[in-house]
């Protein structure tokens, strides 16, 4: 039977077990006299050591095989664990997951595990002599004895994809529940290419029928599970009938029917724009069922792509754990908001600039035990990862309390390197994220393993700008720094206000965008060498974008004002005259060198015509 094919759908389901042990383990290591969180890093481990034996991974399977028998130790004598052997423990999952990798890429002789393999022998020795060496085989492929147990039928989903690894999957998951025996048909047969899918089995065990039902549809891919009791008792259907709600779908594709359904809202704006200048009847009809079943079609196309964050956040307190143990400093780390969505294409690009955020708060920001102690402070220091919803955007905030930037500082290496006047002595908000985030900008003497080089705030700043978002912070000193990350909950499709400025429309993402107000030349005064208008008796920062772009002629005698609104910074861009609202499809692109940092993408309109699209964060 040829496995090869499955080697992906291997990784991903083994990266969700691993990220299920290593959240299990961290709760261990907070409680270490609970019994709770063994179960269920054993099942991880278990279920592992079954997909990688059924995909033939020899070695991920003996090394998940020995992790298994020391946390079966630990089961059977429900001691507390050690330091020691929760740190083994931690490197047993960094080290499946390393050799899973490598396993999938045809590389497995390239990890080498023996120390691993050899520590893990020694711990379980100690924790159950005699025992260790040998393991224990939990399914036995027997014929059992009439009356024992419960029956249990399994009907696999028509559709998937692994039919054979499934069937094992199962059979690994329900003998954590007892003893399986009986199995129909046989393993042979399972691993067979002729295997339909329809697996039966007895297993003796004390559960009832919807525990039993609950372990074995976590396998994945189960349509039907029936259990019969064996001692004359009626049968327990469980889910007949009930097909899998939830299916895997190759993220490519996701991408191919996003890219379709933008180019269809395209040609949609087209059609809309030729029924207005035709003004058929017809034609203005069948263009509304059309715009209609569009923005159904691609409504659902985007909830088929947003993804809660936690499938991001669950690998950071493992990250957060194990550098505050390199720096020798106390951490509590607490993630809120871990049901939020996302487009999984956002996603999967803010991991790189939350793992700096969160290297910078725990190493810059979080004061060793002894100085947060002289400072009044208890010694062990916060950090939080939040995600929430804010009007259209998707605000993601790191914090910590720690020893806050120090402003001073930053001020004198920004003046030696020319980055601020030289006269400068004050470094607001928004100037100190912009002197921050220069490339290669630093105020730690010293380039550690951890920091010191210069490129965390600048990545997160690039990063964020790439995707149409933007970025705050906040610093006290003494009491810590934010870091506030606004996303668009998508990026392909977006609502946007166009802008006219001279012969050129740009559109502005809503957003962003607060309200709109008229310019009044008598309300328009200056501060700090900059126009500002006065709003409902606040003062607000002016931007002519005719000026920006350099474009020549003379505005309108009357001109409107769109205020930007990034959090706390309001800022007014003045424009010639708006063009309404528009749905637009984002094309993202790279600049020409020289261009102004103010446009984050381009998209076509309905007549046909480009169109820049201004970026916020560079305005604001």
């Amino acid at each position: 039977m040829d496995l090869s094919q499955y080697a992906e759908l291997f990784r991903t389901e083994t990266r969700d077990h691993l990220t299920t042990l290593n959240r299990l383990l961290l709760e261990w290591e907070q409680q270490p006299e609970s019994p709770e969180p063994v179960a269920g890093i054993f099942r991880a481990v278990h279920t592992i050591k079954g997909m990688a034996a059924t995909m033939g991974y020899a070695r991920v399977a003996d090394l998940a095989h020995r992790a298994e028998t020391l946390l079966d130790a630990f089961r059977q004598s429900r001691r507390a664990v050690t330091e020691a052997e929760l740190e083994l423990l931690f490197k047993t999952a960094d080290a499946l997951e390393e050799l899973v990798t490598a396993s999938v890429g045809g590389r497995e002789q390239s990890v080498d595990v023996t120390p691993l393999l050899e520590a893990l022998d020694g711990a379980a020795a100690q924790g159950r002599p005699g025992e260790a060496a040998r393991g224990r085989r939990r399914i036995s492929f027997v014929a059992a004895p009439a009356g024992a147990g419960k029956k249990v039928d399994v009907i696999l989903s028509p559709d998937s994809p692994l039919k054979g690894a499934r069937a094992m999957l199962v059979l690994q998951r329900v003998a954590t529940l007892g003893t399986v025996h009986a199995v129909e048909p046989a393993p042979a047969a399972i691993e067979g290419e002729a295997f339909d899918g329809h697996l039966a089995f007895r297993l003796e065990t004390g559960a009832d029928a919807a525990s039993i039902e609950r372990e074995v549809r976590l396998a994945g891919d189960v349509e039907r599970v029936v259990v019969e009791s064996t001692e004359g008792a009626a049968a327990e259907a469980v889910g007949e009938g009930v097909r899998t709600r939830h299916v895997r779908v190759d993220l490519r594709r996701l991408d191919i029917l996003m890219n379709v359904i933008g180019e269809l809202v395209t040609a949609r704006g087209r059609v809309e724009h030729l029924a207005d200048r035709l003004r058929d009847p017809d034609l203005t009809d069948g263009v509304a069922t059309l715009s209609t079943l569009t923005a159904r079609l691609q409504q659902e196309i985007i909830q088929a792509r947003m993804t809660p964050v936690w499938q991001v956040f669950d690998r950071f307190p493992r990250l957060v754990r194990d550098l505050s143990r390199q720096l020798g400093k106390q951490v509590t780390f607490r993630v809120e908001g871990k049901e939020i969505e996302l487009d999984r294409a956002i996603l999967d690009e803010i991991g790189d600039p939350l793992v700096h955020l969160l290297r910078n708060a725990v190493d810059h920001g979080i004061e060793t035990p002894d100085a947060r102690t002289a400072a009044g402070k208890p010694p062990t220091g916060q950090v939080v990862l939040a995600a929430l919803r804010d009007r259209g955007t998707v605000v993601i905030v790191v914090s910590d309390d720690g020893r806050g930037i120090d402003r001073t500082r930053v001020l004198g290496e920004a003046r030696r390197r020319g980055v601020v006047d030289a006269g400068a002595t004050e470094l607001p908000d928004d100037l100190l994220l912009r002197v921050l985030s220069r490339s290669g900008f630093s105020t730690v003497g010293e380039v550690s393993e951890v920091s010191g080089r210069g490129v965390g705030v600048d990545v997160v700043v690039t990063r964020l700008r790439e995707l149409g978002g933007s970025v705050e912070v906040k610093s006290t000193e003494g009491a810590g720094t934010t870091f506030t990350l606004r996303l668009p909950p998508t990026l392909a499709i977006v609502q946007a206000l166009l802008a006219r400025v001279g012969d050129e429309r740009y559109a502005l993402p809503l957003t962003h965008v607060a309200e709109t107000v008229e310019l009044s030349t008598g309300a328009v005064t200056e501060i700090d060498g900059r126009e500002a208008l006065m709003v409902r008796d606040r003062l607000l920062p002016l931007v002519r974008l005719r000026r920006v772009l350099a474009i020549a002629g003379d505005p309108p005698a009357r001109q409107p004002v769109v205020v930007l609104q990034l959090g706390d910074r309001r800022t007014g861009l003045v424009i010639d005259r708006m063009e309404g609202q528009r749905e637009i499809v984002v094309k993202t692109f790279a600049p020409p060198k020289g261009t102004l940092p103010i446009f984050s993408g381009a998209t076509v309109l309905g007549d046909g015509q480009p169109v820049l699209i201004l970026d916020a964060g560079g305005l604001v």
